[in-house]
């Protein structure tokens, strides 16, 4: 095993017994440590982000999107201290009982959350999951392995460098969280086979570093991030509330897997809709790909390739499709999603069940923006990703979603006969 990646597999796995058994008042204590020296220590991490921001603009093959993920400001690690308040502020998962019954020969048996373990990450130039994941395995009690991309490896330092400072004045060991900072692909995929210390590993990125991380790993994967979204407008949706939806969804934060990459347009609607908001778009910046009705409504429409349903393009980049119905949307949607999030844009109430009942996604949305599938947005705090599959967790992952469970069994001498 690669000598960097075993030295702190060995370091987390200490770290983790010690975090597991960790009274609430001092993880949270930690976590406001390591907001407040976010916040006192902003000069050093933009510098950090700086160097990153450097290197990445002197490659010239990298989109707006991309710059932006890797982008850090005052307002950003704000953000992430803000999260970090908000973490220290929510109840402790670890030691919840969920459940507790007693069986006819006197058995109690009691259900309570425990923590994973020891946690590994592997994720893209998104500097801020660094601090998310950090906090969000400290507070359920786990360790955390962190291997991000090089294009983020100064920030990431930068950040590290002052949560293990908070968690050593903290009297926590500072192997709870660390940082794999050989970029090489040979650490990753060490890291990926490290089974002896890994219960987790949750890969955060686009869907090739998803496919790699899935195919090669031998600890057990959370897959995250893969976000095909899709916002329907429905036949009755009221336009004003539909144009809204599209743009925000569109072009809030283009870069990020809850932005919308799918239009799809009720027939009917398609008149008055799409004249007003195509153009709205593609003042924006937006390249709209459609089919040939779509095109119809504006000359600045590209023909779509069939891949382009099938595409996360995390840029301005819109996919555009007219539909027959709703029905024909909920397939097309079910077909190609990649089951994070969808949206419906419609004032019936029975065309909004039926979405809601119909459409597989890990977050279905009635007249709003799917760029509100997020942690924070959730009231969970933070997020470590949004879990496309459906085992064990589904959506954002906050704090439940690090944990596992115990089973507590007090008897009084019973036998099995």
């Amino acid at each position: 095993m690669h000598p960097e990646v075993l030295d702190k597999c060995k370091q987390a796995s200490q770290a983790s017994n010690e975090v597991a058994n960790c009274p609430t008042t001092k993880k949270n204590r930690a976590l406001n440590n390591i907001a407040d020296s976010l916040q006192n220590n902003k000069k050093s991490i933009l510098d950090a982000n700086s160097i990153d921001l450097g290197i990445l603009k002197s490659k010239d093959h990298y989109s707006t999107a991309f710059y932006d993920r890797l982008l850090l400001n005052e307002e950003r690690i704000s953000s992430m201290a803000e999260g970090l308040y908000d973490l220290a502020a929510l109840d402790d998962p670890v030691g919840e009982v969920t459940g507790m019954w007693k069986r006819p020969n006197g058995l109690a048996i009691g259900l309570v959350r425990v923590p994973i373990g020891v946690i590994g990450i592997i994720y893209e130039a998104r500097p801020n999951v660094t601090v998310d994941a950090a906090g969000l395995t400290l507070k359920a009690g786990n360790a955390v392995i962190l291997r991000g991309s090089s294009e983020a490896l100064n920030s990431n330092k930068a950040l590290v460098e002052i949560i293990q400072q908070s968690l050593i004045e903290n009297d926590l060991p500072a192997g709870a969280v660390s940082l794999i900072e050989d970029t090489e692909r040979t650490a990753a995929h060490d890291l990926m086979k490290a089974s002896d210390f890994l219960d987790l590993l949750i890969p955060r990125g686009g869907q090739s570093l998803i496919k790699t991380v899935v195919d090669n790993s031998t600890v057990p994967v959370i897959q995250t991030g893969v976000g095909n979204c899709h916002t329907y407008i429905d036949y009755n949706a009221d336009l004003n509330s539909a144009v809204n939806i599209t743009v925000n969804a569109k072009v809030q934060r283009p870069g990020v897997c809850n932005a919308m990459e799918t239009l799809l347009v009720h027939k009917e609607i398609a008149p008055r809709f799409l004249p007003g908001v195509l153009p709205a778009l593609t003042r924006l910046g937006v390249e709209i790909r459609g089919c040939s009705q779509t095109a119809a409504y504006s000359p600045e429409v590209k023909p779509a390739a069939d891949q382009d349903w099938k595409t996360e393009f995390l840029d301005l980049i819109l996919a555009v499709k007219v539909v027959e119905n709703i029905d024909e949307a909920i397939k097309h949607i079910n077909i190609n999603g990649s089951g994070h999030s969808e949206a419906i844009v419609t004032d019936s109430y029975e065309n909004s069940r039926k979405f809601l009942s119909r459409v597989d996604a890990a977050a279905v949305y009635v007249n709003a923006s799917t760029r509100f599938t997020d942690g924070a947005e959730f009231g969970l705090g933070a997020e470590m990703g949004i879990s496309t599959q459906k085992l064990h967790v589904r959506g954002p992952m906050g704090l439940e979603a690090l944990t596992s469970l115990k089973y507590l069994v007090y008897g009084s001498g019973q036998i099995r006969e």
